[in-house]
């Protein structure tokens, strides 16, 4: 195979002509195949599944003497602010344990700071003139979308090999209407890069104009390893407070990839001064999440060991998944020299930069041939890659026999792509 670049034109209108007849009889076979999502496929559904069988007997619904059936304990019953204090590294008071999504949670902060003001905000986000916000990209469309959608300036800050562009980082924040910055530290989504310790010093260290600079810090895939042992991180909590900036961080993490998505425990972790500011503002909106199933958890992870070695028969899954994915591409794409990928080790998604000007085109064949995946662009502030380049697979959803059918497909697309873009003339 011969990198595209130095084929002649007539050799690529002929490569052009078959891999045109090998996408026809693709479309031909009417298929549906989805990577467009990071959601755990069936088989690690059904690894945990059993977690529904527990809580069989009365005492299981007592806990530190507490009922968790009935009303209070809003800030999660004691075991589940221990639980997650044991994984996150921190200490069970900074823990908030709520329901079964962290991006609710992470919404709800981003509300309370515009409807209310955060701890140390001079007055609520919305009475500002205008805020603006830094976003790592390529990113995550979720936390973009959430300060979108409260009508922030989004700043695109470029994603490095060690994690967010952090001279960019520290110029952008001496401008007073920069409030705050996502990050993912571990397995970033979708690049899969883990925050170096320079990077993280950084971050912590930051000297914001802005008061009530917020940190929002997206810990998902803090135990998500799917090749190699596990790999330990620190706790920005205690960076955060060392470096002068203790109230600077919300840090969340879920159960969503380790349990049940759809069941699952999410919590945030803060300074105590944070915890109770949050807490006042908390109390008039809920009296308590479903502490059922914080105890539910608690019974089925029981610490942080054991919920590592969880996460091993998680990895036995998802490892055959992500080399079908990174195997294709080496085969396929590669000596092509067309697009390049990072090459994660935990996470959900790989992170494919295609020849500038092809993500859309060879998504939107992709799409004519019964593949699903994210749109091109998400992972950019307000769905716009400027290089129409960066595309995001997530390959945890279908069986490795879909899977390995689907990344065919999108290599054909992939060349198909590039091809026009080079020129078939």
């Amino acid at each position: 195979m011969k990198a595209y670049a130095k084929l002649t034109a007539e050799e690529r209108r002929e490569e052009y002509a078959r891999l045109q007849k090998e996408f026809e009889a693709l479309k031909a076979q009417g298929l549906s195949l989805n990577m467009a999502r990071g959601k755990p496929g069936k088989e690690q559904l059904d690894l945990v599944s059993d977690i529904l069988q527990l809580m069989q007997k009365p005492e299981d619904y007592v806990s530190d003497g507490i009922d968790v059936r009935n009303y209070g304990e809003m800030s999660g019953i004691p075991a589940a602010r221990r639980l997650f204090a044991d994984i996150l590294g921190c200490r069970p008071e900074q823990i908030f344990v709520g329901g079964n999504a962290s991006l609710q949670l992470m919404y709800d902060t981003i509300s309370k700071a515009y409807t209310h003001g955060l701890l140390h905000s001079p007055r609520p986000w919305c009475k500002e003139e205008k805020i603006k916000w830094l976003c790592p990209a390529p990113g995550y469309d979720r936390h973009f979308k959430i300060t979108e959608s409260f009508g922030f300036e989004l700043l695109t800050i470029p994603m490095t090999a060690e994690g967010p562009d952090m001279d960019a980082v520290e110029e952008a924040v001496k401008d007073p209407a920069v409030k705050g910055i996502w990050c993912v530290p571990k397995y970033s989504n979708p690049d899969g890069v883990i925050y170096s310790d320079e990077t993280i010093r950084r971050i912590a260290s930051l000297k914001a104009a802005a008061p009530d600079f917020l940190v929002m810090w997206d810990n998902a895939y803090c135990i998500h390893e799917f090749e190699g042992e596990y790999v330990p991180f620190p706790d920005i909590l205690e960076i955060c407070a060392k470096a002068g900036n203790p109230d600077m961080v919300f840090e969340f993490a879920s159960t969503s990839k380790v349990t049940l998505p759809g069941a699952g425990v999410a919590c945030f972790a803060c300074s105590l001064d944070n915890m109770a500011y949050m807490e006042k503002l908390l109390t008039v909106q809920v009296i308590s999440f479903d502490k059922v199933n914080q105890q539910r958890h608690v019974l089925y992870l029981q610490n942080k060991a054991h919920t590592l070695e969880l996460m091993k028969k998680h990895a036995a899954i998802m490892g055959p998944k992500f080399r079908a994915v990174l195997d294709a591409l080496d085969q396929e794409i590669a000596p092509l020299e067309i697009a390049s990928w990072q090459r994660p080790k935990g996470g959900y998604f790989v992170s494919l930069n295609a020849m500038p000007g092809t993500a859309k085109r060879t998504l939107a064949l992709c799409k004519e041939a019964g593949v699903t995946m994210t749109n091109a662009g998400a992972t950019f502030p307000c769905g716009k890659d400027p290089q129409d380049s960066n595309i995001r697979i997530a390959p945890s959803l279908p069986p490795v026999a879909e899977l390995t059918q689907a990344i065919s497909i999108f290599c054909t697309c992939l060349r198909m792509s590039a091809l026009e873009k080079l020129g078939l003339q």
